[in-house]
């Protein structure tokens, strides 16, 4: 009876202690629609309880969005077009990078203002829209917009409930998002 109980507290242990995979990652983004939401939740569960994901803004000017991606937003090529390249890190660790292009006009003026003017980020600014994702691509490693580092690439079409589109994100995930 000993015997099992030891066996049974080992078990325990290794769960607990278990390392995170990115088969774990994968099936939380594929169950939320907020990217930045599962960033968030990880961080807090691998890598600091009270650790908050920040944005870190590399540029807000896009070299002449593609007429598939406006497609994709449902706007004309005249129509205004917001842009966020950023960096998206938790206690000390890029996590991701991601290049957001989103329809301004499908925002509040508030959350555009807080996209300009601050380092929340897309996921959280716009969470009260209680957008939807739709995944339109995913491959482990480097694609699309992603540096050689990366470990996973995500394209996704944020709608609004309504069904209108309301962005177009390429997600880089680096291997901090698996480092213990």
């Amino acid at each position: 009876m000993a015997g099992f109980e030891l066996v049974a507290t080992l078990t325990l242990v290794s769960a607990a202690t278990a390392l995170p995979t990115l088969d774990d990652f994968e099936a939380r983004l594929a169950a939320n629609p907020s990217a930045t939401a599962v960033l968030e939740t990880w961080c807090r569960a691998h890598f600091n309880p009270d650790a908050r994901v920040r944005a870190t803004v590399i540029s807000t000017s896009s070299n002449s969005p593609t007429s598939r991606i406006r497609k994709e937003l449902s706007i004309g090529a005249d129509d205004r077009l917001g842009y966020r390249r950023v960096s998206l890190h938790c206690n000390g660790r890029e996590l991701s990078l991601a290049y957001n292009w989103y329809v301004p006009g499908r925002l509040t003026a508030e959350m555009n203002r807080l996209l300009a003017e601050t380092d929340q980020p897309f996921g959280r600014v716009a969470a009260p829209l209680n957008y939807t994702r739709e995944r339109l691509k995913g491959q482990r490693g480097s694609a699309d917009y992603c540096p050689a580092s990366t470990i996973l690439t995500h394209r996704a079409l944020l709608r609004l409930s309504d069904g209108r589109p309301l962005a177009m994100v390429v997600e880089c995930y680096s291997g901090a998002i698996l480092e213990p």
